[in-house]
């Protein structure tokens, strides 16, 4: 398990590429598509950066002209796949049909269960957590709070905090337990009385 921070690891790589030069995108594109084949093979802790520059083919040194350790690349994996799903969680929280929402935010997992299982179960779950509950904290402000008994914040972070783990739990059963229970269990467990306004 690494020892990086959500903050630290933002510090290292900045903000969202803002790159213009089109080779040094193409090399993080390539850090990231082969950072996301080596996790599908093995745990994260397993993973050398020699391994990923040599999956990305690219120079060993080249790999720090982009990024400081490989946890600021899972960190930037992470950051882009945790923007998808939220596309598809947030929907969740504000949806009429909330068991629906829950079964897309399932399904899309299950089509990335390779990466996700890495994400959750790999050593970066802290970290994923972290990130997950600012992303969500963002766009939960631009859409403006939901007028209940549960503050705002709290909400988004016990929200947060559970899908996670029930993500984790899921995965950990393999592909044999079925999306629509599970749905269930995240919309009973947590979707219902997180949007409860009494």
């Amino acid at each position: 398990m690494f020892a990086i921070t959500v903050k630290g690891a933002r510090r290292m790589i900045g903000e969202p590429s803002t790159l213009k030069d089109a080779r040094q995108v193409r090399t993080r594109r390539n850090l990231l598509d082969a950072l996301l084949r080596l996790l599908e093979t093995r745990p994260f802790e397993q993973v050398t950066i020699r391994e990923i520059a040599l999956e990305a083919k690219i120079g060993y040194a080249t790999f720090f002209r982009h990024y400081p350790a490989k946890e600021a690349l899972l960190h930037d994996l992470a950051a882009g796949q945790i923007s998808a799903l939220l596309g598809q969680a947030l929907p969740v929280l504000f949806a009429v049909d909330s068991r629906q929402s829950c079964i897309t935010l399932f399904e899309y997992v299950d089509e990335r269960r390779a990466l996700w299982s890495a994400l959750l179960t790999g050593g970066a779950a802290t970290m994923l957590k972290q990130e997950f509950t600012a992303q969500a904290r963002r766009v939960a402000e631009q859409r403006g709070g939901v007028d209940g008994w549960l503050p705002d914040e709290l909400r988004v972070i016990f929200a947060v905090s559970a899908a996670v783990e029930i993500l984790a739990w899921w995965l950990q059963q393999g592909a044999d337990f079925p999306i629509p229970k599970i749905a269930e269990i995240l919309d009973r467990l947590v979707v219902a009385p997180a949007m409860t306004v009494d």
